[in-house]
């Protein structure tokens, strides 16, 4: 995985938490889902890269 790959996925899990916080804080359910969909679709990114990766070392 890449270094801007690294910080794409932790930027877009950080701003999907931040979301989630935003949500849960002013009652809006559909931003916190919004947050959390967007913290899983950085760990799933996360997971590929990590997968590709042991790919390209064999």
């Amino acid at each position: 995985m890449g270094f801007g790959d690294k910080v794409g996925n932790a930027a877009r899990k950080l701003a999907g938490k931040a979301k989630e916080a935003t949500g849960t804080a002013i009652g809006d359910d559909r931003l916190k889902a919004e947050g959390k969909r967007d913290q899983a679709r950085a760990d799933l990114r996360q997971a590929v890269e990590k997968v590709k990766d042991a790919f390209r070392k064999r």
